[in-house]
């Protein structure tokens, strides 16, 4: 199912703040909330907006490293949630061209989508994580964008 990210925003829990990247759906009313952490949110809202902060952070870094090489990011693809005693943790396959063959690398969803946020590769959920993890869109079109909070939480 092609997905896109909707937007990074923060969800008020138990045990404080936490950010939450919102993947639409095409086709769907609901989306897929993956649950991630402050840096790796920041990341990806700065990928969104193309952002240069001069210096390559993480993941501007290893997309320079891997664009050198002579690869490429083909697609991210949503593929399992796994199911821990602390909930589900989603898991990610990274695809990538280079010059030799076509790669699929194991990847933190967060580490994928921060990529994907800053070439524009396709984002895809399979119908499993889909129907796993959808969620009303209306739960976190309330929330506070990432952007909008004070950066000392």
């Amino acid at each position: 199912m092609n997905a896109a990210i909707d937007s990074v925003r923060v969800a008020g829990t138990p045990q404080g703040p936490v950010p939450v990247l919102v993947l639409s759906v095409d086709g769907e009313s609901d989306v897929v909330p993956i649950f991630i952490g402050f840096e790796e949110a920041t990341s990806i809202a700065r990928g969104l907006e193309a952002e240069d902060i001069g210096r390559p952070l993480t993941h501007d870094l290893l997309l320079d490293v891997m664009e050198e090489l002579g690869g490429r990011i083909d697609r991210v693809v949503i593929s399992e949630i796994e199911e821990t005693a602390e909930g589900g943790t989603y898991i990610a396959d990274l695809h990538v061209e280079t010059p030799r063959d076509s790669v699929v690398i194991d990847a933190r969803p967060s580490d994928s989508l921060a990529l994907a946020a800053r070439t524009n590769a396709p984002i895809e959920v399979t119908e499993s994580v889909f129907e796993s993890g959808r969620d009303d869109s209306e739960k976190f079109a309330e929330l506070e964008d990432i952007r909008d909070v004070p950066s000392e939480l």
